[in-house]
């Protein structure tokens, strides 16, 4: 894309675009194009259509140039727009955070359901507070903390709790380490999961950008699917739920540890979309 007399309208530079990140191996370099034109002239979609034929200035094209060739670069879209949806809320994201998955949004309805007499909920690992921030808007009788061992996750979630309303405590450390003598009714995680040996495998958007301690789960992806159901017991009130999301293919696992460490009042998996067994919970005993 040139910046040149001839003239640039909206549905030329999309079709270039499309062609480019096509080229680059996005998948849906259309619909891309089209949200990063969107955010380059602050326009909604309809707006886009309606402005088909309206030619980009100088500036706007600049712009734009600048946010395709992020795009490019398979820098996730979300990183460059700065934003991501969520159970129906927006998120800021940065490089300091996992973007949020709409897989995810199980793990928060499944919570939601057995969470309606909590008093107390845990986030562990809450990164972007997409997980602690839904449930607080769900359930605003309980109190949510959430924890993350990573500072500059913990900035972007308290402004995404203060841009979404919600009532979230945030507390820096790894795993339950500043919760000595609290015990809770819940406790929720999306923790990383990926095998070592998976990482380099990953997409390029995720295994470039996204923070790598987010998604390393060690050997067989259950390192900390292990301390945490180790744990979880000196936090929990009796008859507490504790409640993760799995990578596929580990929901058996996950359930086998959580039935040998005492959460055996009731177990239960839960399915994504997609069909796989997504969310794992269960009660623990006593």
């Amino acid at each position: 894309m040139t910046t040149n007399p001839e003239k640039w309208d909206v549905l030329k530079v999309l079709n270039w675009t499309k062609g480019y990140l096509a080229e680059k191996g996005v998948e849906n370099p259309r619909l891309e194009a089209e949200w990063m034109l969107c955010e380059a002239l602050s326009l909604d979609r309809v707006g886009l259509y309606l402005n088909f034929d309206k030619p980009l200035s100088d500036a706007e094209l600049a712009a734009y140039r600048a946010l395709v060739a992020r795009r490019g670069k398979r820098e996730p879209l979300q990183y460059i727009l700065g934003t991501q949806e969520f159970m129906g809320l927006e998120f800021r994201v940065t490089p300091a955070v996992l973007i949020p998955r709409h897989d995810t949004e199980v793990l928060v309805t499944e919570a939601a359901k057995r969470g309606t007499t909590a008093r107390s909920i845990l986030d562990i690992g809450t990164g972007s507070g997409c997980v602690a921030i839904a449930l607080a808007k769900a359930l605003p009788q309980s109190e949510i903390c959430s924890v993350d061992v990573s500072a500059e996750a913990l900035d972007v979630a308290r402004g995404n709790a203060e841009r979404n309303e919600a009532a979230v405590q945030f507390f820096h450390g790894s795993l339950f380490e500043p919760f000595a003598g609290r015990r809770f009714d819940m406790v929720v995680s999306n923790p990383p999961y990926i095998p070592n040996s998976e990482l380099a495998t990953l997409q390029a958007e995720v295994r470039g950008y996204e923070p790598m301690g987010a998604l390393d789960g060690g050997a067989d992806g259950l390192d900390f699917y292990r301390r945490i159901v180790s744990d979880a017991p000196g936090y929990l009130n009796p008859g507490g739920w504790l409640i993760f999301e799995v990578g596929a293919g580990q929901a058996p696992r996950v359930l086998g540890l959580l039935r040998s460490g005492g959460f055996l009042g009731e177990t239960f998996t839960q399915t994504d979309s997609a069909g796989i067994e997504r969310v794992v919970g269960g009660r623990l005993g006593g």
